[in-house]
C-alpha cells in the first residue's frame, strides 16, 4: 500500500490518499486540506473501540483489495464533484490494529462549513460503503467475524 498526492483539474482538492500499514496522523490529515481558501475544514476520525454489538473485542485486523486506492480515489473524485470542496484527505490502516488506535482519518475543507460537513461525511460514508477494506474482530469468547465495507 502506498500515500499519494494528487493535483490538477477537478481532482486538484485530493490532496491526500493513503492506505498503510503505519500509525494514522491528525495532524497529517488536517496539514492536507489547509488550504487559505478554505472557511471550515470537517474531521473523522475513527478508532478502534473494545467492543462491538456487545461483544469485547480483543483483536482486530483490516486487510484490502490491490485496487483499494484506486477506488478510494473514485469516491474522492465523486465527492469533490457533488460538493464543492477545496481540499480532501482519507487515510485508512491496514494490518493488526490496537483498541484506541485510528483504523481511518478523513477530512474536507471548503469556503463555508456546511459544505466541509457535507463532504467530510460522504467521504467516510462512501469509503466504508464503496471502498474494498475488509475488518476481521476477534471477541474475547472466542468468536470472530469479517466485516466488509462493500
Amino acid at each position: 500500500m502506498s500515500d499519494e498526492n494528487a493535483a490538477g483539474g477537478a481532482t486538484g482538492a485530493i490532496r491526500l490518499i493513503g492506505v498503510r500499514e503505519t500509525p494514522l496522523s491528525v495532524d497529517e490529515v488536517l496539514a492536507a486540506v489547509g488550504d487559505p481558501a478554505a472557511g471550515g475544514t470537517a474531521l473523522f476520525v475513527g478508532t478502534v473501540r473494545d467492543t462491538d454489538h456487545a461483544r469485547a473485542v480483543r483483536r482486530l485486523s483490516y486487510s484490502a483489495h490491490p485496487t483499494v486506492e484506486r477506488e478510494l480515489r473514485a469516491v474522492m473524485e465523486k465527492v469533490a464533484a457533488d460538493v464543492p470542496v477545496t481540499a480532501l484527505a482519507a487515510v485508512h490502516r491496514v494490518g493488526d490494529l490496537e483498541i484506541g488506535d485510528l483504523a481511518v482519518a478523513v477530512a474536507a475543507a471548503s469556503p463555508h462549513r456546511a459544505e466541509a460537513f457535507e463532504a467530510c461525511r460522504r467521504l467516510i460514508d462512501d469509503l466504508k460503503a464503496q471502498v474494498p477494506i475488509w475488518k476481521h474482530q476477534t471477541f474475547a469468547d472466542g468468536g470472530d467475524e469479517w466485516v466488509g465495507a462493500c
